[in-house]
């Protein structure tokens, strides 16, 4: 791809990230034919807001895996990034569907997740790639246990959005064993904590606004 059509490509996505409108390349999974969700207004509001928690960790990723790949040293670091990327897409665009289909919005401060998301890739990028995919690996694994939590969270009758995170749930794992796999190097404790840190403010004001 020449770097004028790369760019647009990359540009398409970020935009659809912050405003919305990200095509999925899979379907998005689906309950058992006739289940349907029982949710009272209450338990809609409370799997909305953990629906657009997941929305917004999309667009974050997205952020990432964009500015990781823009300084990427070696093109096979770069193509691994770019397929992850693609999955995680998919997860953005089913994230959204739900949030909608839950009678809400996404997060209103998108635009400023991806730019905070987008720098500390950079700067992860920067560190080299092995550090980079350490990075990715650190990352997926605190979304494997922050969707964990989502699942014992989410109303037990909202049987759509149990599907989507357990697809999503099975992708994020897939793709920090493939960090590791590609010499990832495990992060300092410290900038785990960091990671941590950053993940709750993120949750916690994303689940209201």
């Amino acid at each position: 791809m020449r770097p004028l059509d790369r760019f647009i490509v990359e540009f398409d996505v970020a935009l659809r990230s912050v405003a919305g409108g990200a095509n999925a390349h899979r379907s998005v999974p689906v309950v058992s034919a006739g289940a349907v969700d029982h949710l009272t207004p209450s338990e809609r509001q409370h799997a909305a807001g953990l629906m657009r928690i997941n929305h917004v960790g999309e667009v974050c990723a997205q952020a990432l895996y964009q500015s990781q790949k823009l300084v990427a040293r070696k093109p096979e670091i770069r193509e691994a990034l770019n397929r992850a990327g693609q999955e995680e897409i998919d997860h953005m665009a089913w994230c959204e569907q739900r949030v909608t289909e839950l009678g809400s919005h996404t997060s209103y401060l998108n635009p400023f997740w991806y730019t905070g998301a987008f720098a500390i890739g950079l700067v992860a990028g920067l560190a080299g790639d092995r550090w980079s995919l350490g990075f990715v690996a650190e990352t997926e694994k605190q979304v494997e246990h922050h969707l964990d939590d989502h699942l014992e969270k989410l109303p037990i009758n909202d049987l759509q959005s149990r599907a989507i995170l357990d697809q999503m749930r099975i992708d994020e794992i897939e793709h920090g064993q493939a960090a590791l796999d590609a010499g990832g190097m495990p992060l300092p404790d410290p900038v785990k904590k960091l990671m941590g840190i950053v993940s709750k403010l993120m949750t916690s004001t994303a689940y209201k606004i």
